[in-house]
């Protein structure tokens, strides 16, 4: 069974939507393009890293459209170790419309997410999950995810939608490597999915212990 892997970028309160340009969600949403002036080489590096080992995209409609405009032009360019890639490998939409699937390599799911994405993890090794934010936040729910590489950068918006909304599932998440900031203050955090779900405690207990020891 392989693993899917969540590649999100978030502001300091979380928020995911239109990272990469002011056109990407303009709906209501007055911060399009949030993550340019927050980007450098040590961050660049990072995301071309996560992507290493890559067998398969999992796609929501919407950045789907976005990478099919793009991509398929970017072989030859300053991307194309990326664009070769993307290219190249299989790419599963998730969609309840009609997606132009004249990307190369390109399937629309079915209306069983939850089967279709399991299938999928069955089929490859490094699923990439990218952007997607309404996926994201299906697979978050549905707990079908097996890692989460979240980019957290120095700005609070205040408004658009969130990584993690409210229909979000108690669940206990491990961190696989120390973070790592950018010289512009971008915080990398590298997350997978643990066992159980989250217990309480008493923090009062060892402060009162600590009291009657003194």
């Amino acid at each position: 069974m392989g693993l899917i892997d969540i590649e999100m970028f978030a502001t300091l309160d979380l928020v995911g939507q239109s990272p990469g340009a002011p056109d990407e969600d303009p709906v209501g949403f007055p911060f399009g393009g949030w993550q340019a002036p927050l980007l450098d080489e040590v961050a660049g590096a990072q995301i071309s890293a996560a992507y290493e080992g890559t067998d398969a995209l999992l796609l929501g409609r919407r950045t789907y459209d976005i990478f099919a405009a793009y991509w398929p032009y970017q072989e030859g360019g300053a991307d194309n170790e990326i664009a070769a890639l993307f290219n190249s490998v299989p790419k599963y939409v998730a969609s309840r419309g009609k997606p132009d699937l004249s990307w190369a390599g390109s399937t629309q799911l079915g209306p069983d997410l939850a089967g279709a994405v399991r299938e999928i993890r069955d089929r490859h090794q490094h699923v990439k999950v990218v952007g997607s934010l309404n996926l994201v936040q299906t697979l978050l729910r549905e707990k079908l995810f097996d890692r989460l590489d979240l980019w957290v950068h120095p700005v609070v918006l205040g408004v658009g939608k969130k990584v993690f909304d409210g229909g979000a599932v108690p669940a206990n998440i491990t961190l696989r490597q120390p973070p790592v900031a950018t010289p512009k203050g971008t915080v990398y955090l590298r997350y997978g999915l643990a066992e159980g779900t989250p217990q309480t405690g008493d923090m009062s207990a060892p402060d009162r212990e600590a009291r009657h020891e003194d």
